[in-house]
């Protein structure tokens, strides 16, 4: 055995030791425990915005480009965002101990379908710190303890946040492997953890299409699979044309580095020669850079051309292929071949054809007359989210508490035999 396989196995193993005190711990003492989190954030600002301030200046030494630093750029309002992503999980329902559904038999014996935690999981990231604590909120609320794994280049911000995490877990009388964080870097670190089924009960990639698919390839512990957002908004013939280009523009360029920014914009051939250069106008005064295809740019002869391989990327940058389709069905056609199964949404004032769209269009979330952006696990009032699964077992779209949650039966009889 590697000294680095023996030093992960030792962490999944001190995390599995106290599996049984998380799942026993009331609501109210877990909801202590994540406000004494939140405070210990709060006083340890300082030394957090210090340990981001090092991990920004070695991605920029690395040459990391500036949208995906974004993800990585931490300030006062966006640790308070995270306490306040905290102080919302305490506010939320418990799911552990819920009774899902319950039923006697003719026998008289009584079931009951009721949630209980995993146990133990590995959360798996990059770049965005953010993730280190709502995943140890959700966790912890759910009474799991979680084993993280971010990316290198914020190796410094996870490991102050950790230790700030677990300051508050140690004050609210909780056990400080309940949060623990893989300090390794080699990619090595990463096989062996999705290897641990004795130890870890579920494992959740967040990230790149590459990680996220090495993940699932690789590990012998059951994944969630969190998904690529290759986003896009189709504005219908019949589309409010000024609804339309707000929403384009928030879509693409409100933060263009999360996975539910739109990277295609799809558009009815009735509408793009009048209203194509307006909407290409106010993106390229948010700085996109759009590229067209070949009747995008009979309208705006400028756009650079879209290749093939525009219509496949994730840009998670100010850059956007644009698309004019013939119809509402060539546009589900074109999502369908490239989307990610991720986020959709249509611009339309006839409900027929956004009937058929929402219907037709086979993703986590789904949108009329709305900004891909709104698929968000606060936006949808989980507090904090754990990421968005585009799968379709157990959990799909941006995930809460009860997606970090499974369940058992329990039976309540009265001295019944089976005959």
């Amino acid at each position: 055995m590697t000294e680095l396989y023996e030093a992960i196995v030792e962490q999944a193993k001190s995390a599995k030791r106290i599996e049984k005190i998380l799942a026993m711990k009331t609501t109210e003492e877990k909801n202590r425990a994540l406000k004494a989190m939140a405070s210990a954030l709060e006083e340890d600002m300082e030394r957090i915005l210090q340990a981001n301030r090092e991990d920004v200046q070695t991605a920029r030494e690395m040459g990391i480009p500036e949208a995906k630093i974004d993800r990585l750029i931490l300030n006062e309002k966006r640790i308070r965002d995270m306490m306040e992503g905290l102080y919302s999980v305490a506010e939320l329902a418990d799911p552990v101990g819920e009774i899902d559904e319950s039923w006697t038999r003719p026998n008289g014996l009584v079931l009951q379908k009721v949630r209980v935690p995993f146990g133990l999981i590995a959360i798996i990231y990059e770049s965005r710190p953010n993730v280190t604590v709502d995943a140890a909120g959700l966790c912890l609320k759910t009474g799991n303890a979680v084993i993280l794994r971010g990316g290198k280049e914020a190796l410094q911000s996870n490991l102050a946040l950790v230790r700030s995490l677990q300051k508050g877990l140690a004050a609210a009388g909780f056990p400080k492997e309940a949060v623990q964080l893989v300090e390794r870097t080699e990619r090595e670190a990463v096989d062996i953890l999705i290897q641990l089924k004795e130890y870890v009960d579920l494992v959740i990639p967040r990230g790149g299409a590459g990680l996220i698919q090495r993940v699932v390839r690789n590990s012998v512990v059951p994944v969630i699979e969190t998904g690529v957002g290759n986003c896009h908004v189709y504005v219908d013939q019949h589309a409010d044309l000024q609804m339309a280009t707000e929403i384009v523009v928030n879509a693409k360029a409100q933060r263009p580095s999360v996975c539910n920014a739109m990277e295609t914009l799809l558009v009815h051939q009735s509408v793009a020669p009048n209203w194509l250069p307006d909407v290409v106008e106010r993106l390229r005064q948010a700085g996109v850079e759009v590229r067209g295809c070949e009747q995008a740019r009979r309208v705006l002869p400028d756009l650079p051309a879209a290749l093939e391989e525009d219509w496949e990327t994730e840009y998670l940058d100010l850059i956007l292929a644009v698309k004019v389709v013939r119809d509402l069905n060539e546009a589900i056609e074109h999502i369908d071949k490239y989307g990610t199964k991720h986020t959709e949404a249509i611009v339309t004032q006839d409900q027929a054809t956004a009937e058929k769209f929402l219907r037709a269009v086979d993703a986590a979330a789904v949108y009329h007359n709305a900004s891909t952006r709104f698929t968000d696990g606060f936006e949808y009032g989980f507090g904090a989210e754990i990421g968005i699964s585009t799968q379709k077992m157990h959990a799909r779209g941006p995930m809460g508490l009860r997606e970090l949650t499974s369940y058992k039966y329990i039976g309540r009889g009265s001295g019944q035999i089976r005959a």
